[in-house]
């Protein structure tokens, strides 16, 4: 069996040529055309979201919110979102763009292409069997939909192949030897509160709020490390 994340690669591949295509077509859009495909990928953004938040395990719901209200408060008092947002700058600086939503692409598509209950089981599915089908369907939706979002957001969106390698794969790799990563309760409470973050992106995207989507990002380790703690603790009593 391959050691690498070769389905990774293909994921990452994938978006790069649709980054590709997206960037040629926000050169071609007018501004109404780009306001207009703004608002329809938040409607999406927004339903994709609503689909993945409602899918949690039974019993999870007030950890999730807990897992929210504890990783904002985490996320706000290390100021992730300035670190976040200076190391947008810098690597915007590094590829010479000009975008001014680099930063809220990256997290978008980062949320987007890494956070489904797809990215886990794709990614457990090569580590543990070899298989790579799952991925490569993942890797087509991901190619198309980053067409639409890099023509919204610019090149921030394909920077997520660099999270995405370490992400993904590293879930790949990991799986080899944790099967504890196949309990559906730790893959439905990351997708579930990956979701709702989802939710958000629409919602800012729209206009509706200004969510702080970065501080909000330790939610997703802490709901994992609970959904963990907690199927260990049932494992023991059975």
């Amino acid at each position: 069996m391959n050691k690498l994340p070769i389905g990774t690669f293909i994921n990452m591949g994938a978006v790069l040529l649709g980054g590709s295509i997206g960037l040629l077509l926000q050169q071609t859009f007018s501004a109404p055309m780009q306001e207009i495909v703004f608002q329809a990928i938040g409607l999406g953004t927004l339903v994709i979201g609503i689909q993945m938040s409602t899918n949690m395990p039974e019993g999870y719901l007030l950890a999730i919110i807990f897992s929210l209200i504890a990783g904002g408060l985490i996320g706000v008092g290390i100021n992730l979102e300035g670190l976040i947002d200076q190391t947008g700058e810098y690597l915007k600086n590094q590829l010479g763009s000009t975008d001014a939503r680099f930063s809220e692409g990256l997290i978008a598509a980062f949320l987007l292409f890494c956070m489904g209950s797809m990215t886990i089981l794709a990614s457990i599915e090569e580590g543990m069997h070899g298989k790579r089908d799952l991925i490569k369907v993942k890797s087509l939706l991901d190619g198309v939909s980053s067409i639409a979002f890099t023509a919204t957001y610019g090149i921030g969106v394909m920077v997520v192949i660099f999270p995405m390698f370490i992400y993904q794969g590293g879930l790949t790799l990991l799986s080899r030897q944790a099967r504890t990563l196949t309990k559906p309760a730790i893959v439905q409470s990351l997708s579930s509160t990956g979701g709702m973050l989802i939710v958000g992106i629409g919602i800012n995207m729209l206009g509706l709020g200004d969510i702080q989507l970065e501080a909000l990002l330790p939610s997703i380790v802490i709901i994992v490390i609970y959904a963990w703690f907690k199927e260990t603790q049932l494992r023991k009593m059975r």
